[in-house]
C-alpha cells in the first residue's frame, strides 16, 4: 500500500507543517501550542480525531481529543504541551466512532418507534465489543478496567431487559457513567493514521526573557580633567550586574565587545572622520589586537569575560553576545583571506551600502566567494564564545547573508550544544523574517516599536500568536541602540512606561535598552536612533537618578508578574478583548488547568492605555464563557499585580487611565474558591 494514501476517515491540511515537514515546526518545552486538521468521511456516521504527540525517543507521549472548531468546514483541533526539548513530532489519528453513531441513531429510532429492540440489541453488542477490546481494523484497542467493564455489563443489561420500557433502556445506554467509559477508551473503528510531521522543541528561555543590553565600555567609563575618556572594562560592567537582576532581568546582552578597527573609524554621531579619542563603533570589528574571536584590549581579557559570565549566572541570568559578522579594513581576516570579500574594478574592497547609507568602516563578507571557509572561520568563532559560557547569539542583520548558510551552521552548532539560542535581529519583509525563523532561529526581532495605534497592535499581536508562532518566537523592544520612533519622543515618561507595558506583556520576550530608565528620547536629526548615540561614544550613567523616574520600579513590577505567572510566559493563547476607546487595548493570556502544576488555569488579563498625554476612560468586554474562568453568577475576581488591588470583573468592566494615576492593569484572575461575587471588593 502506497504511503501516500489517505487513512480510512481522511486526515488533511494539517497545522502546524512548515514546508511539507521537511523543516519541524516550532514548539517550547511547557507550553502548550495546538494541533490542528481538517477531518471528514462519506456517508453520515460519526468520526473522531486525536492528536498524538510523539516525543524524542519515538514514543507516544500524549493524546488529545480533537475537536470541531469550525462546524460546518470539519476543522478540528487540540492543544498539547511537549514537557522537555528536542527533536520531537505528531500526528493525527482518525476513526469511525460507532457508540457516537449509535447514540444518535437510537435516540431518533426509539423516541419514534422504529426498529427499537434491533437498535437496543446492537447498543448491547456494541459495548461487549468494547468489554473485549474488538474493533474493526484496529488490533491496538485498549482494554477496559474491571471498574468500566462493570459499567458497561450493566448497561448492555439494561439494554436487552424488555421489563423496561424503551426509554429506560435507551437511557441506560446513554447515561453519564458510560459516555465517561467510551470518552476514556472510544472504541476506534477503522483507525488510521496522519504521517507524523516534525517538531522541533527548545528549552523555555528560546521562547521567554527579559533582556537588557549594555555597551561594556559605557559602564565605569570617565572622563579626565584634559576631556579625554576612560573606557569602561567588563569588571565595571559585571558591578552593574545585581541592579540589573534586581529588575528582575534573566538576560543580560552585550553588544560586540571585539577590537574595533581605526582605518575609516566613525566618529561621534556617525560622523565620517573620528576625532582623537573617539572610541568608534563597536560594530566595525576587527583590529591589530584580533577579530570575531578576540577581546578589545580596553575592555579586558578572558578571564574578565569570564568572571562577568559567572557573576551573571550567579544572579540568574545568561549572557547574550552580539554576532555581527562584519569586518572593518583592520580585521585579520582582510589581510588573511581577501577572497572573502567583494572586490570593485578598482581593486579596492567594497565597504557596505544600503544606497544612499554608507557604512565606510564596515566590509560584508561575501559568502559565494568562499563559502566553506568562511563557514568554517564562523563556527571556530561561535564554539570560542560557546566555550567561554555564552548561551544566547543575537545575531546582528542575519538578512544580508543567505539563508541557507544559516539553516547549516545553527544547525551545525546546535549538533553539538542543543541549548545555545540565536535571535535574529531582522527588520525586513516578513518572508525574510518568517523564513530565518523556520531554518533556526529561535527568536526574532519584530515590527513591534512601529506598531502604535489599537488596531496596529491588535492586529500584529493576533498575527504572531496565531499565525506565525510555528516558526517565528517574538522579542518586543521599545527601543534599541539602533531604534528610537517619533513616537518615542513625545509623551515623556508616559510613553516609555506605556510600551514597557506593552512589551513586557504582550510577547513572552521582551528587551529594554540600558538608558530607557533616562527617557532618552531625543532624536538624531534625519534619523530614528537616538542623538549621542552610545555606538559611537561612551555613555556612562547616574543609576541612582533613576529611581525618581519610576520606571525601574515598573520594570520590576512587570518582571515579577511574569515569573509568578506562566500565562505571560507564552505565546500561543493570546485573546483580544473589544474595549470601547480608541485608546485602551485589552488582551488576555491563559494556560488552562491541565497544564499547570496547580491543577487551577493562570489567566492574566492586561489593559493599557495608548494615550501619554491625557487620561482615557471606557468599558472592556469580556466573553466570560470562553475564558475559561469559575465565574458564579457571571463575575470574577480579579487582583492587579501592579499594585495588588483587588477588583470585582464581568461581561462588562469600566476602566480609567491617565498618565497620572494608572496606564495599565495587569490582573491576575483569581480562582473562585472561597470568592463571595456580591461581598468582594471593587
Amino acid at each position: 500500500m502506497s504511503d501516500n494514501l489517505l487513512p480510512r476517515i481522511p486526515v488533511t491540511e494539517l497545522f502546524p507543517v512548515v514546508e511539507g515537514g521537511c523543516i519541524p515546526a516550532k514548539a517550547t518545552e511547557n507550553e502548550p501550542f495546538p494541533i490542528r486538521a481538517t477531518v471528514f468521511r462519506e456517508g453520515h456516521d460519526a468520526y473522531a480525531a486525536e492528536a498524538v504527540l510523539i516525543d524524542p525517543k519515538g514514543k507516544e507521549h500524549s493524546r488529545a481529543p480533537m475537536s470541531d472548531i469550525a462546524p460546518g468546514l470539519d476543522r478540528y483541533e487540540a492543544w498539547v504541551m511537549p514537557d522537555r526539548p528536542g527533536d520531537w513530532g505528531f500526528r493525527v489519528d482518525s476513526w469511525s466512532d460507532p457508540y457516537a453513531t449509535w447514540r444518535h441513531d437510537a435516540a431518533i429510532k426509539v423516541d419514534a418507534g422504529v426498529d427499537v429492540d434491533l437498535m437496543l440489541e446492537e447498543g448491547a453488542r456494541l459495548f461487549e465489543r468494547a468489554i473485549t477490546g474488538t474493533a474493526i481494523l484496529n488490533p491496538t484497542q485498549e482494554p477496559l478496567s474491571p471498574e468500566e467493564t462493570a459499567v458497561l455489563e450493566d448497561a448492555a443489561a439494561h439494554l436487552r431487559d424488555s421489563s423496561r420500557s424503551p426509554q429506560q433502556r435507551l437511557s441506560a445506554g446513554l447515561s453519564s457513567r458510560v459516555r465517561a467509559v467510551f470518552r476514556a477508551h472510544p472504541v476506534r473503528d477503522l483507525i488510521g493514521s496522519s504521517r507524523t510531521y516534525p517538531l522541533q522543541v527548545a528549552r523555555s528561555r528560546a521562547l521567554s526573557g527579559a533582556w537588557y543590553e549594555i555597551f561594556p565600555r559605557s559602564a565605569g567609563a570617565f572622563q579626565r580633567p584634559d576631556g579625554t575618556w576612560v573606557s569602561g572594562t567588563l569588571k565595571t560592567a559585571a558591578t552593574e550586574l545585581e541592579r540589573i537582576a534586581d529588575m528582575g532581568f534573566d538576560v543580560v546582552y552585550l553588544t560586540p565587545i571585539h577590537p574595533i578597527g581605526v582605518t575609516n573609524r566613525k566618529g561621534k554621531n556617525n560622523t565620517l572622520v573620528a576625532l582623537e579619542g573617539d572610541p568608534g563603533s563597536p560594530y566595525g570589528i576587527g583590529a591589530e589586537a584580533g577579530g570575531h574571536d578576540a577581546i578589545h584590549p580596553e575592555l579586558g581579557d578572558f578571564n574578565d569575560f569570564d568572571a562577568f559570565v559567572d557573576r551573571a549566572r550567579s544572579l540568574g541570568m545568561e549572557v547574550a553576545l552580539d554576532l555581527a559578522l562584519q569586518c572593518s579594513p583592520d580585521h585579520p581576516w582582510v589581510k588573511s583571506h581577501p577572497e572573502w570579500f567583494t572586490t570593485r574594478a578598482d581593486g579596492s574592497i567594497a565597504f557596505a551600502e544600503n544606497p544612499p547609507k554608507k557604512y565606510q568602516d564596515i566590509y560584508p563578507l561575501n559568502f559565494d566567494n568562499d563559502y566553506p571557509g568562511i563557514y568554517a572561520a564562523v563556527r571556530e568563532v561561535l564554539e570560542v564564545w560557546i566555550s567561554h559560557g555564552v548561551t544566547i547569539f543575537r545575531v546582528d542583520n542575519p538578512h544580508t547573508k543567505p539563508v541557507r548558510f544559516w539553516q547549516e551552521i545553527i544547525a551545525d552548532v546546535k549538533r553539538t550544544h542543543p541549548n545555545i539560542i540565536f535571535l535574529a535581529e531582522a527588520f525586513t519583509r516578513p518572508a525574510m523574517m518568517r523564513t530565518l525563523g523556520a531554518v533556526g532561529f529561535d527568536q526574532s526581532y519584530t515590527y513591534f516599536a512601529w506598531r502604535t495605534t489599537k488596531d496596529e497592535i491588535e492586529s500584529y499581536l493576533d498575527e504572531l500568536a496565531h499565525e506565525t508562532a510555528h516558526v517565528l518566537r517574538p522579542t518586543f523592544w521599545p527601543t534599541t541602540h539602533d531604534i528610537l520612533t517619533a513616537q518615542m519622543t513625545t509623551g515623556g515618561t508616559a510613553i516609555f512606561a506605556i510600551r514597557a507595558l506593552l512589551a513586557a506583556l504582550g510577547s513572552p520576550n521582551w528587551g529594554i535598552y540600558s538608558g530607557y530608565e533616562f527617557i532618552e528620547n531625543v532624536q538624531r536629526p534625519g534619523f530614528e536612533e537616538q542623538n549621542d548615540n552610545e555606538k559611537y561614544e561612551f555613555r556612562p550613567r547616574k543609576w541612582e537618578e533613576a529611581e525618581s523616574i519610576g520606571i525601574t520600579k515598573l520594570f520590576t513590577l512587570l518582571n515579577a508578574a511574569r515569573a509568578k505567572h506562566p500565562a505571560l510566559r507564552q505565546l500561543h493563547s493570546l485573546k483580544i478583548h473589544p474595549t470601547s476607546h480608541p485608546g485602551i487595548i485589552c488582551f488576555s493570556k491563559q494556560v488552562p488547568a491541565r497544564f499547570t502544576e496547580s491543577g487551577q488555569p493562570d489567566t492574566v488579563i492586561c489593559v493599557v492605555s495608548l494615550d501619554p498625554h491625557q487620561g482615557v476612560s471606557g468599558t472592556v468586554e469580556i466573553d466570560v464563557s470562553s475564558l475559561g474562568v469559575d465565574a458564579p453568577g457571571g463575575l470574577f475576581k480579579v487582583v492587579d499585580e501592579l499594585d495588588g488591588r483587588t477588583y470585582t470583573w464581568g461581561a462588562n468592566n469600566w476602566v480609567d487611565l491617565s498618565p497620572v494615576t494608572r496606564l495599565g492593569h495587569v490582573f491576575s484572575v483569581e480562582p473562585a474558591t472561597d470568592f463571595d461575587p456580591w461581598t468582594s471588593g471593587h
